[in-house]
Parts: structure tokens; C-alpha cells; sequence
């Protein structure tokens, strides 16, 4: 069988893959925005001039170069829920890129908040998944809800047996 993404292990399963909102990317859509206004003030007090209308169509282009750098950064940057782990590839720019394995095992606990009216609207929040070394903080997730109830399912399965089955050791 094919392996689902690079790195993936031998019997084990994706449950879900999932990215930041889009409204991650609001950073790059000022991006566009700004040099496209700046590059426009002078068409507006020269209307006549082709020239800067040209340095308004260089400001989009360049506006648009940047708002690539980010959306590269927002579309490469993906987590994987599998039965076994949790996998955050993180890209950075155009060339640099952290991941993070955690173990379902290594789980303590999950929550989730949603940032009010503007995170209830749009539909994204934050997942703070903790462990015994830190916190694990995925901000700006798409549908928390849904993908908190999927993390907990994996969790609760990977959690070790606590039915008090356990032996003693006499010495």
C-alpha cells in the first residue's frame, strides 16, 4: 500500500488532515492590498499619465509576490492526525520547514477555545494540546470542534489500559 504522506509508518492509519483557516492568510491579502494603494496615490492626482499607471501595475506584481510568500507558507503548513501521532509540518517561506511528531500516547490533555464573535462567524479556533514536556498550541484551525472530537477519539484509544489490572511485585 502507499503511503498517505512522507514518513508514514508501516500499519499505520491517517484519521484526518487538516490546515489553518484562511483567515491565516489576512496578512498576506494586506500584503496585496498595501503596495497596490501606495503605488495608486499617483494615477490619482495625475490621471493622465501612463507611467503611473504602469507603477500601480508594478505595485500589484509586487504585491502579489508577496502574497505568495504567504500562501506557500499557509497551504504547505498541514497536520496530520493518524492512530498513532500527531504530525505539524510547518512550512517557512519558501525553503524552511519545521515537523513535529507527538505520540498519541504522550497526550494529557486536549481543549479548544473559539475567539469570539469573529471566530464563531468564520468558523476557526485555537487547540491546545497538552503533555508532560509543554503545550502543543494550533492557532487558527479550521472547524476546532470537529477536529477536538477527532483528537479526543484518537486519544482515548491510544490511552493506556486504567482498568486497575495491575500486578504486584512482591519482594
Amino acid at each position: 500500500m502507499e503511503p498517505a504522506f512522507d514518513g508514514q509508518r508501516e500499519g499505520e492509519e491517517v484519521v484526518l488532515v487538516f490546515r489553518r483557516h484562511i483567515i491565516a492568510l489576512r496578512k498576506g491579502f494586506y500584503s496585496i492590498l498595501v503596495p497596490f494603494a501606495l503605488a495608486s496615490l499617483p494615477t490619482l492626482f495625475f490621471p493622465g499619465e501612463l507611467l503611473y499607471l504602469y507603477i500601480a501595475f508594478g505595485g500589484l506584481a509586487f504585491g502579489l509576490v508577496l502574497f505568495f510568500y504567504h500562501w506557500i507558507g499557509w497551504y504547505f503548513t498541514i497536520f496530520i492526525l493518524t492512530d498513532q501521532r500527531l504530525r505539524q509540518s510547518t512550512q517557512k517561506g519558501f525553503f524552511g520547514k519545521s515537523v513535529i511528531d507527538l505520540p498519541v500516547s504522550k497526550i494529557q490533555n486536549i481543549s479548544y477555545t473559539i475567539p469570539g464573535l469573529s471566530g464563531e462567524l468564520f468558523g476557526f479556533g485555537t487547540i491546545v494540546i497538552q503533555t508532560y514536556v509543554g503545550d502543543l498550541i494550533l492557532d487558527l484551525i479550521h472547524q476546532p470542534g470537529e477536529v477536538y472530537n477527532k483528537l479526543q477519539d484518537v486519544a482515548a484509544t491510544a490511552a493506556p489500559n486504567t482498568s486497575g489490572n495491575h500486578e504486584e511485585i512482591n519482594s
